[in-house]
């Protein structure tokens, strides 16, 4: 399975497959299965369905690595429509961004700025940002441009992503909680070097069950990403033995990915919230998902030819 995952991320990068996957009819239709939709009032639709399930959404706008400043205030201009909505709307909802899609390869200053937008007005309504956490080369600056969000007054309704996959995460989180950020820890999606991530899963799951047992014990609130039975059943076992009350913490899980698993810890009284992405940019998303769960492309194929 590592070749296989290795393969998927590569073609995640892939500009000339993604170009004409993303363009194509049977590109979109295998995608449906993890994108909501390619328009915001699709991801609202589905947002509004899942929160009828008694699980909380946080919305994605898809899209990465913006190459000017008005594509980035664009991809913002999206996130600040979504916020309305989910305000009008009354949805239990949140937003997870991307700083490269808010420029953050054009200038750091831009993507803090437009995000700290965002988290002011997620505030305002009520809502919470997320910064989510991408490839190891932007995991410092990305730290350093949420702890500066977080620690203005009018931007406190913001957050980010940790990856159990780095070895640097356990600092990481120690900080971050010392600071009272909010985190959703992962086990992580990208091909990172063995010189700054574990390359073996019983490691990465090692230093998942670490991190999970760190975010409990502190007084934030914070979310365990994972649709991994053994993760989730130890970190049930963490909060009983340490009488951590299950309104303390969340499950996440991902839109299209084990709806069995996300009901049942709905009906054992467990907070769960589902990412829920959409947009035309689906492609490199889309591949990732692929990677992190092979077994997910002979789902995806046993589907498609059922059709």
């Amino acid at each position: 399975m590592p070749l296989l995952r290795s393969t998927f991320i590569a073609l995640s990068r892939n500009r000339h497959l993604r170009t004409f996957v993303e363009h194509s009819a049977a590109g979109r239709r295998l995608s449906s299965r993890f994108v909501a939709g390619f328009a915001i009032d699709d991801a609202l639709r589905v947002a509004a369905s899942v929160n009828q399930q008694g699980i909380e959404v946080t919305l994605d706008s898809l899209g990465e690595s913006v190459t000017s400043e008005p594509k980035a205030h664009q991809a913002a201009e999206v996130y600040h429509l979504l916020l309305d909505e989910i305000a009008a709307r009354r949805l239990k909802a949140n937003i997870s961004i991307k700083l490269t899609q808010m420029g953050l390869e054009l200038a750091p200053s831009l993507a803090e700025e437009i995000a700290g937008s965002l988290a002011a007005h997620a505030q305002s309504i009520g809502s919470f940002a997320r910064v989510d956490m991408e490839d190891s080369r932007l995991t410092q600056t990305t730290l350093d441009i949420v702890r500066s969000l977080h620690n203005k007054a009018e931007t406190g309704a913001i957050g980010m992503v940790i990856q159990s996959y780095l070895y640097r995460s356990q600092a990481d989180v120690a900080q971050l909680c010392a600071e009272g950020i909010r985190i959703r820890l992962c086990k992580g999606a990208y091909k990172e070097p063995h010189s700054v991530a574990y390359p073996k899963k019983i490691d990465v799951d090692n230093s998942f069950e670490q991190l999970a047992g760190m975010l409990l014990l502190s007084p934030v609130y914070h979310a365990i990403a994972t649709h991994d039975e053994k993760m989730i059943a130890a970190t049930k076992e963490f909060a009983s033995a340490h009488g951590i009350d299950r309104s303390h913490f969340e499950f996440q899980m991902l839109y299209g990915i084990r709806r069995d698993l996300q009901r049942r810890l709905v009906s054992e009284g467990y907070n769960v919230r589902v990412y829920v992405p959409f947009g035309a940019e689906w492609y490199p998303y889309f591949m990732r998902r692929l990677a992190e769960r092979p077994a997910n492309v002979f789902f995806l194929a046993k589907n498609y030819l059922r059709r």
